[in-house]
């Protein structure tokens, strides 16, 4: 794990981003998740890094494949309003584990504790990947109900519609993994203009909507979005809601 800086612009660029001003509210599992959701967008991410202790509260580490990835997302991401604080992001100061294991110089730390967290991590994701391969229609969204449905004019929804619906406001968005909540698609969708809302059905996991302003609005994110993989197993799609 790299270590937790302050300030400097002398740390050389790397492909890992220390990122603190985090809000320490969020749960540790839901913020990791809504992290790798949203910079993902940049390039592949081998990790995210994340831990419950207390010197660690609203401090991350995103670890991605490569230097230019990392740079594009310090850059663009900076002081990106994440749960409603600005994000402070510069690149760590010392190399991640998995990076210094790719590359031949990972010296094993004496404590145990990562390793244990790791497994954890390891179970966690399989148990994600086991929910989102189920065919359990049952999900609690982490934000509790969805807001109601009754200005969207969707009705129920056909997995395969005859004819897609004609460009305007809403979009339908389909093929999400079904741990997705609310909060991940709207740290995704805010970054473009005239975002209003998500709305998520709790009974249908998998499908959301997502309002804009107008119509060009809407339509400049769906271009933008569409087929942008929460996981590698599930690309976005993303359609205009039917009237």
């Amino acid at each position: 794990m790299a270590e937790v800086v302050t300030g400097g612009t002398e740390i050389p660029s790397n492909m890992t981003i220390y990122i603190n001003n985090l809000n320490e509210k969020i749960k540790l599992e839901e913020l990791k998740k809504s992290l790798r959701a949203v910079f993902s967008q940049f390039g592949d991410i081998l990790d995210v890094l994340a831990f419950k202790t207390l010197k660690h509260k609203g401090q991350a580490w995103v670890v991605f494949k490569d230097v230019q990835s990392a740079t594009n997302a310090l850059r663009q991401m900076q002081d990106f309003p994440f749960y409603d604080k600005p994000m402070r992001i510069q690149y760590a100061k010392t190399k991640s584990d998995i990076i210094a294991k790719a590359d031949g110089t990972f010296v094993p730390r004496e404590k145990r504790k990562r390793h244990d967290e790791r497994g954890k991590k390891k179970k966690d994701q399989q148990d994600a990947n086991l929910a989102v391969a189920s065919l359990n229609p049952a999900y609690a969204g982490t934000y509790g109900a969805a807001p109601p449905l009754s200005q969207v004019p969707y009705p129920g929804g056909p997995k395969h519609p005859e004819a897609p619906a004609p460009p305007n406001n809403i979009l339908f968005v389909q093929n999400l993994p079904h741990e997705t909540t609310p909060m991940m698609l709207q740290m995704l969708f805010l970054q473009y203009p005239g975002f209003k809302e998500v709305r998520m059905v709790e009974t249908k996991p998998g499908i959301a909507f997502v309002e804009y302003a107008d119509e060009m609005q809407s339509t400049v994110a769906m271009q933008a979005l569409q087929g942008f993989k929460l996981t590698p197993q599930n690309p976005m799609l993303i359609t205009y809601a039917k009237k």
